[in-house]
């Protein structure tokens, strides 16, 4: 679609301005609007320390039967939608304010204990190798007495395949432990997810640093701020995590067992790294614009420095034409038949004696 656009919107692309306003218009006041998913996939773990059954279904109204069943649970529903979200909640007693923040939108990270269940809000991250971008997916977490429920927005990408694989695998720490554990799980893998998308910021800023370097440009100041961009976003998904774990290590709630204090201080440790990381790629980005600076600024110099002997060199040549060029009637050598020559002469003299001054002194050093 051509648009004919003015110098301002050349200057910024639009696709920049729409990305700052998808990651600054934020407004807690407003109730969003969540797009109803057209389908709904629900996966179910249902097992112990010797069984183990996987069932999907595309309906939550089969979830009943596991409820109560002497086994551990865990339902995920990939695809949010209102009903289907009330009906499921109200199986497992789930309290109405926690169904609604299940179905918000751009909900802060939070922890929450309600009518004898754990609830906590976070959001997966992922890394978009085409656009350069950071993409997030809100996901609920209900911890309850031997079941764990959790809602995805979307069912085409998760980070839990190797929770899933230790749960069919038999004799694994999941298999023979409560459901605290596999909620703990869920939360690391979660987290252990921040690793590979700022390893995948860290290519960037590298490279970027290379190309500053090697021959930054205008397009290098547009990387430098869409980078800046990404560091926001993550920082606002992964520093309010922080407060999401402390509020299991504080925690006296039945349902956490004591012995598994000691995993959620591990991620805690994983979420306070993860922060000290990302406070070192904003340094280094910030440092890669200071970098942009002195670099454009280094070209500058050198350009003013050719200039200004450009202009020394041409400078004698300016005096000796002027002077021959001023209207008396009586200037030596005037009528001289070699005095053109003469004048042109000094005019080529003087610069070379001039160059050789220059390099004596070492003006031509970078």
């Amino acid at each position: 679609m051509a648009q004919a656009v003015t110098d301002s919107e050349t200057l910024i692309p639009t696709e920049n301005i729409t990305r700052t306003q998808e990651i600054f218009r934020v407004n807690p006041t407003e109730i969003p609007r969540r797009q109803e998913a057209k389908d709904i996939k629900v996966d179910v773990y249902d097992y112990d320390a010797e069984t183990m059954d996987h069932l999907e279904f595309t309906s939550v109204h089969k979830c009943e039967r596991f409820k109560d069943n002497g086994k551990i649970t865990w339902i995920n529903i990939d695809g949010l939608r209102k009903a289907d979200v009330e009906i499921i909640c109200d199986t497992y007693h789930i309290h109405p304010l926690l169904v609604e923040d299940i179905l918000s939108v751009g909900q802060r990270p939070k922890m929450d204990e309600l009518d004898n269940v754990i609830f906590c809000l976070l959001n997966m991250i992922y890394f978009n190798e085409e656009c350069g971008s950071v993409e997030q997916e809100q996901v609920s977490i209900v911890l309850g007495k031997d079941f764990v429920l959790s809602f995805q927005e979307e069912a085409n990408r998760d980070v839990f395949n190797p929770v899933r694989e230790k749960i069919k695998a038999k004799g694994s720490k999941l298999r023979i432990a409560h459901s605290d554990y596999l909620c703990y799980s869920l939360i690391d893998i979660i987290v252990d997810n921040y690793y590979s998308v700022l390893e995948k910021l860290s290519e960037h800023i590298e490279n970027l640093e290379e190309e500053i370097i090697d021959c930054g440009d205008e397009r290098s100041l547009q990387k430098i701020n869409n980078l800046r961009k990404e560091l926001i976003v993550l920082k606002r998904n992964i520093n309010p995590v922080r407060d999401v774990v402390n509020g299991f290590l504080r925690s006296d709630n039945d349902l956490l067992n004591e012995k598994i204090t000691r995993y959620f201080k591990d991620v805690y440790d994983h979420v306070v790294q993860a922060n000290d990381l990302l406070e070192n790629y904003r340094d280094m980005v910030m440092g890669l614009q200071d970098l942009y600076l002195n670099k454009v600024n280094l070209r500058m110099n050198q350009v003013m420095k050719v200039i200004a002997i450009v202009t020394c060199l041409l400078a004698p040549a300016t005096v000796i034409g002027g002077i021959f060029g001023m209207n008396f009637e009586t200037i030596p050598w005037l009528h001289n038949r070699y005095g053109f020559f003469i004048a042109v002469g000094l005019m080529l003299f003087i610069p070379v004696i001039m160059i050789y001054m220059f390099k004596k002194h070492g003006w031509f050093k970078s």
